[in-house]
């Protein structure tokens, strides 16, 4: 029931993600223009999303600080993790590591964790504090890697970084996150026409990044018996090891327990971010295999997530 249930709630993803295929194959629409569409997800509507969102939570209630530290290590040792086999595997360039690291280990809250938590426990609030941690340290990371390697940066070593992390912390994600905390804890009260806006704009974050997938598989092509075992180990490792790495770390040695416990890995069971593609486009940086592991990793934690719901009840 549980996997039926999800499959009904992610009905509207596999319409938008659908109709991007549909329309590419047919090219009524050009595959080319899936990175317009990713730019507008990246740039615009994502960040208009997060910044309503976090504006309206109530952070007080949001943070179990045993909890998110306890997460936060578990996705340290994850990443480590996959940064040293996928080294061991020959990948050489930084940003291809960062790459899979952030497959490995970052998740999909927003589009797939969200109808998920709504549709066990009534609502997604748990998943905000892992979302504010994704976006504004692994993120950042990740998108300080990705401006240090591109080939137009010049100059020393020092000077590359320090561009790469303003460049970075300038991203309109980051800039939403950090605006939306401010403003949150402020005596600050924003008109309701501008939240009003800003969620008019949000809410199509969602299918329009999933419509830019859809229109780059469906020019590209996606076969499922020509995953490679690169893909392979880092969709088992996603929806399998990380969340045990994950019960592991929080609860082992964090003494994290009850339904936080639950919560926490629940989300690590999450397939990989669909920003995952919108970073490979936007950096040209394993752009073929980002698509195909969002989606992949998508339907193994589908398939997967009656099971790490009952784990996630037992450890309730």
């Amino acid at each position: 029931m549980g996997a039926v249930d999800a499959l009904e709630k992610l009905a509207p993803v596999v319409l938008a993600f659908g109709c991007g295929v549909v329309l590419a194959r047919r090219k009524v629409v050009p595959a080319e223009s899936s990175k317009v569409f990713a730019d507008y997800a990246f740039l615009f509507a994502v960040p208009c999303f997060l910044f309503g969102n976090i504006y309206r939570s109530d952070l007080g209630t949001l943070f179990d600080w045993r909890a998110i530290t306890g997460y936060a290590a578990a996705a340290a040792v994850a990443a480590v993790l996959t940064g040293a086999v996928a080294g061991a595997t020959g990948v050489r360039d930084p940003r291809g590591v960062a790459l899979r690291i952030m497959a490995a280990v970052q998740v999909n809250t927003a589009y797939f964790a969200v109808p998920v938590f709504i549709m066990l426990f009534g609502n997604a609030a748990p998943i905000f504090p892992v979302l504010l941690f994704q976006v504004c340290v692994l993120s950042l990371v990740v998108i300080s890697i990705m401006e240090l390697g591109r080939p137009d940066r010049v100059g020393s070593p020092a000077r590359r970084l320090g561009s790469a992390v303003t460049a970075s912390l300038m991203t309109p994600v980051v800039v939403a996150c950090n605006a939306g905390i401010v403003l949150n804890l402020m005596p600050v009260t924003v008109p309701k026409v501008v939240l009003d806006s800003f969620a008019f704009v949000g809410d199509s974050a969602s299918p329009v990044a999933l419509f830019a997938l859809g229109l780059h598989l469906g020019g590209s092509g996606l076969k499922v018996r020509g995953t490679t075992r690169e893909e392979m180990w880092i969709i088992a490792f996603k929806c399998v090891a990380f969340p045990l790495i994950t019960y592991l770390v929080c609860h082992d040695l964090f003494g994290v327990g009850g339904q936080w416990l639950g919560y926490l890995v629940l989300i690590a069971a999450m397939p990989a971010p669909q920003n995952l593609f919108i970073f490979a486009q936007r950096y040209d940086v394993g752009v073929d295999m980002s698509a195909a592991l969002v989606i992949k990793s998508s339907v193994v934690a589908l398939l997967l997530l009656p099971l790490w719901a009952q784990w996630a009840a037992h450890a309730a």
